[in-house]
Order: structure tokens, then sequence, then C-alpha cells
């Protein structure tokens, strides 16, 4: 009996999360591109796209980064909340562009959305590492698995825009 409730539960929170996802994606579709690019939040660029490319771009001496200045390049606690929103706003302007170059969008923001799953995972992983106490050895390696796919949405956005649509490139470039 008790887990059929808390299978029931489960699988209320999973169409309760579908829901809500849904809803959120409607109405970022339904904006305006001044409005989606007035809606990302800023973030240190620099700082994820150092961390990012560490990340993806191995090198001898693989630990330049020390964990505390992870944390600070992203810009902590915050920087990882902004991260997660301005995903959906980077998918919603990749699917914007559709209007200029359906093929390539297409793929783009489909790229995104794993790019975007990623980042969400790692939030939620560094999340339950922290509340359980185990923030200090498997955080890193969320933070920049985070950073690394944020990175990755990002360039990704840019270079659909800078093939696309040139004259909304710069504005999305600064904003981004």
């Amino acid at each position: 009996m008790t887990f059929l409730v808390l299978f029931a539960a489960a699988i209320l929170c999973i169409g309760f999360a579908f829901v809500r996802t849904h809803i959120k994606s409607s109405r970022l579709s339904n904006m305006s591109w001044e409005d989606l690019v007035a809606k990302l939040e800023p973030l240190p660029s620099d700082g994820i796209a150092s961390v990012a490319l560490e990340y993806l771009h191995p090198m001898k001496g693989q630990i330049g980064i020390e964990t505390d200045q992870l944390w600070t390049m992203i810009g902590g606690a915050d920087g990882l909340q902004r991260m997660r929103a301005n995903a959906d706003v980077l998918i919603a302007l990749a699917g914007y562009a559709q209007r200029w170059n359906f093929n390539e969008s297409v793929i783009v923001a489909e790229r995104m959305r794993r790019d975007a799953i990623l980042l969400k995972r790692a939030t939620f992983r560094l999340g339950l590492n922290l509340a359980f106490g185990r923030g200090e050895v498997r955080g890193p390696f969320n933070v920049q698995e985070a950073a690394s796919a944020y990175y990755l949405m990002r360039q990704r956005l840019l270079a659909l825009y800078e093939t696309s649509h040139a004259g909304r490139y710069s504005y999305l470039a600064a904003a981004a």
C-alpha cells in the first residue's frame, strides 16, 4: 500500500513538472524577441566561459581552477539559478529564429534543449549533494558541467543568430 502511495505521489510530481514546463515554454514562445532578450538575466560570461573551456578542452595540469574560484567565476548559487532561468529563454530565442532559418534553428534548438537538460541535472545534483553534505567532493564537477552546458547553449544560439539574422546578433551577444 505504501508503495502505491509513493508511486502515485511520484506520478503526480512528474505530471505537475510536465504541465509547469509546458506552460512556461508556451508563455515564452508567445513573447516578442525584445521581451525575450530583456528577460535574460546578467551573468559573468567570461567566468562561465573560462570554467567551461577548462572542462571541455582538457590540457596538461587539469586542475587549473580551484573550487572557491569556480563559485566566484560563475556568480555563486545566484549564478547557477540565473543560468537555469536563462536556459529556457535561450531556447525560446532559438525557436524565434525559425522565422528566418527554419532548418538550422530546429536542430540548434534541439541541441540546446539537450544542453539545458544537462544544466538542470547538474544544478539538481549540486543541490542534493550540498543538502546531504557531499558538496565538497562532488560540487566542483556539477558546477563545471552546469557552466559547460550553459556555455554551449549560448555559443550555439550566437552562432545561429550570426548566420540567420546578423542584425540582431550584436544586441543578443551583449545581452546573453
